[in-house]
């Protein structure tokens, strides 16, 4: 097949502009610009429901020559991004006999635009001294200044609140209902791996809504609560935080993952703040305080929590550590037995150094 990709064009909010050429659908789209530095795993990236209304540039430099499989390599039930940067570009063409269809083709279905042909290690540099910021794609507008009129409109990630948009609409089940175990999880975004950590250990999962109240979550009557990750600013979640007060108050088991590690320090009086670049990538190394070990592990996020407020707060302890900036990676709670961590232990796609966590939470569980 021979398909002569268009135009297109990448609009950062400073000004800065990239030509290219447009894949997926041609259109206009816009949202939040950051990099994500796995070498592997484009599937389970674009369809991470903390990537809701970002635009991903992969530092890879070859995308869609595997093509996509459904269902086993998505985390959520559909494409999140808002938009996709890449250099080369695979369009139709993919090599794995198993996959279902092409990149280009699962681009096309889940209307995403995107723009390749442009030298992402120039984007990320540039991003990277910047800081993050909005950027518009398109493939129909394709003068900068007309562009830079619809990008005005695009909202700023510092205070917006996106885990009620992709949150399950209606609460459901996972795992056998004979199981060991029952965790309620908080879905604020939560991927299928995740999910699925806990029900390969027994785990009967009932996911709710974000905004569900205490009083029906604690009807389920769970062993034990899962915070999940998730999109958006979690200091505009006073909805979450206020639940999560009350779900640590029954002194049961709490894990929270990414998000819902930022949700349990705001719940137990830590601030958090938005991070000029934000981890994301298969390749951070933390050191594990409590045992001296490091481990490798995949990341996703944009905002951190406060390290000053964590020192200070007495029954707080600081549990793991980012070896490249020193940022907050793991706390624990000394009163309650809650925990939490800022990487993801699932690691899909990454390494699996950190699944532990999901043992140590089914160990409290019991």
């Amino acid at each position: 097949m021979n398909h002569k990709p268009s135009d297109a064009l990448l609009l950062l909010e400073d000004g800065t502009f990239f030509k290219g050429k447009a894949l997926g659908k041609i259109g206009t789209s816009a949202g939040e610009i950051c990099f994500n530095t796995g070498m592997t795993g484009y599937q389970e990236i674009y369809t991470d429901p903390s990537y809701y209304g970002q635009v991903i540039v992969n530092t890879t430099s070859h995308i869609g020559n595997y093509g996509v499989v459904l269902d086993d390599e998505e985390e959520s039930s559909s494409v999140k991004i808002s938009g996709m940067v890449c250099n080369a570009y695979a369009n139709h063409y993919y090599s794995r006999s198993t996959a279902d269809f092409s990149l280009q083709e699962y681009f096309e279905r889940a209307n995403i635009v995107g723009i390749c042909d442009v030298d992402t290690r120039q984007i990320v540099r540039h991003i990277r001294d910047a800081g993050v910021m909005n950027c518009i794609i398109s493939s129909e507008i394709l003068d900068p200044e007309v562009l830079a009129l619809e990008l005005k409109k695009v909202p700023s990630m510092d205070g917006l609140e996106l885990s009620s948009v992709v949150s399950t609409k209606e609460a459901y089940y996972l795992g056998s209902e004979d199981a060991k175990y029952r965790v309620a999880v908080l879905d604020f975004g939560v991927k299928k791996s995740i999910l699925n950590n806990f029900v390969e250990r027994d785990c009967y999962c009932k996911v709710f809504n974000a905004k569900t109240s205490f009083e029906e979550i604690a009807a389920f009557n769970p062993d034990g609560y899962f915070l999940s990750n998730g999109p958006g600013d979690p200091s505009a979640m006073p909805y979450a935080v206020e639940t999560i007060k009350q779900v640590i108050e029954t002194n049961k088991p709490v894990f929270g993952i990414c998000l819902g590690h930022q949700l349990l320090a705001l719940s137990s009086g830590i601030g958090t703040y938005k991070m000029k670049n934000g981890h994301r990538g298969l390749n951070h190394p933390v050191k594990n305080l409590r045992t001296g070990l490091c481990e490798i592990t995949s990341q996703n996020h944009g905002f951190a929590v406060k390290p000053d407020q964590v020192s200070s707060i007495e029954n707080i302890e600081l549990t793991h550590v980012n070896l490249n900036d020193n940022t907050i990676e793991g706390i624990r709670r000394k009163d309650k037995p809650a925990f939490s961590v800022q990487y993801h232990p699932e690691a899909s796609p990454g390494p699996h150094d950190s699944r532990y966590l999901f043992d140590d939470f089914v160990k409290m569980l019991g």
